[in-house]
């Protein structure tokens, strides 16, 4: 799996072993406190041989940094923890980070869209992207706040007002969706997830979501499995809601998917070429037709985004769900632009 398969190198006994070198790199996790945050932290603390490519996790929150980062400190990697409490506090906690990740914000509830989230999680977002403009300016920014495809015009916008705005620095994490589709794919198929890859194009909520069933490899799926998984593919985050009974929604599985985009784009800025991801940036793609971010496959190199890649050939069925994912895609950033102006 990825998680362990990241830094594996054969020695020259033909054994598995890890990398050697010594990382050097400082990630800030903003709401370091909170459900994605903390397992999201464990996550990039105890990845085997994360010492490689990471020397420094700084976590900030408004309350319970200091427990959190004394927790993680006793896992035995040399990975440092440190802990940042308070709004005065978050200059301290960027400085010099190369990567910041922000799960900050509040969670969903039952019956709660992702746009109702917008009016709180939007004002969290535009406070800590303006404190990363004024202290660590070069650093990679990763948003995982919800709605993703608001938040991210909202950032753009807020590193564009301080003059740091570069789109390649960018990224709206929408790797969950693709960790769903290939779960709830390889379930119907029979298959293994780990062996199923599934395009997921557009954004990174209901009908933005864009699962291209129809060039899975190996996969050959009925209309109705089609419509069905796409449906939960679309959907997932509401299960887990509804899973959790009011208690939160989708932490874990979104920790997972945050650390493994976090872990796969350390390793590009160290240098090792040919890493791809799905994420939400801003995008030449579809600016003709006014959306400026989509998410597609993309490659990552030592200064973010590499190349965007295209959305590739769709069926009748997968033209259609473009339409309407690219209408709500219009609106969602158009909401996010209007709001950091």
């Amino acid at each position: 799996m990825w998680f362990c398969r990241a830094l594996r190198r054969v020695a020259p006994n033909g054994s598995r072993t890890y990398a050697t070198q010594i990382g050097d790199k400082k990630v800030a996790v903003l709401g370091a406190a909170g459900g994605i945050g903390q397992p999201l932290s464990l996550l990039l603390k105890s990845h085997p041989g994360a010492s490689s490519f990471l020397s420094h996790l700084s976590l900030y929150d408004v309350v319970n940094t200091p427990g959190v980062a004394a927790d993680l400190s006793h896992i035995n990697t040399s990975v440092k923890c440190t802990h940042h409490t308070g709004s005065d506090a978050l200059p301290a906690a960027l400085d010099g980070a190369d990567v910041v990740v922000i799960p900050a914000g509040v969670p969903r509830k039952p019956g709660m869209s992702r746009q109702d989230l917008f009016n709180t999680n939007a004002s969290i977002v535009q406070q800590l992207t303006a404190g990363i403009a004024s202290t660590c300016p070069q650093a990679q920014v990763l948003v995982i706040s919800n709605p993703v495809n608001s938040t991210v015009p909202i950032a753009a916008e807020t590193l564009k007002k301080a003059g740091v705005y570069d789109r390649r620095r960018l990224f709206g994490v929408t790797t969950l969706d693709l960790v769903r589709a290939s779960c709830f794919v390889a379930e119907a198929a029979g298959k293994r997830p780990e062996n199923v890859h599934v395009d997921v194009l557009g954004g990174h909520s209901g009908k933005t979501i864009l699962p291209v069933l129809s060039r899975v490899p190996g996969v050959q799926l009925t209309k109705e499995q089609v419509e069905k998984l796409t449906n939960r593919i679309q959907f997932g985050g509401d299960e887990v809601v509804k899973a959790k009974d009011g208690l939160g929604s989708a932490t874990l599985s979104m920790a997972y998917a945050g650390a493994r985009f976090t872990l796969n784009l350390l390793r590009a800025l160290k240098g090792e070429s040919g890493i791809t991801e799905a994420a939400f940036v801003e995008s030449d793609i579809f600016k003709k037709d006014g959306v400026d971010y989509f998410s597609t496959q993309i490659t990552l190199g030592r200064q973010g985004v590499e190349s965007v890649g295209e959305v590739g050939p769709l069926d009748e069925y997968e033209q259609g769900l473009l339409k309407d994912a690219l209408e709500d895609l219009k609106i969602n950033i158009k909401a996010g632009v209007d709001f950091a102006k």
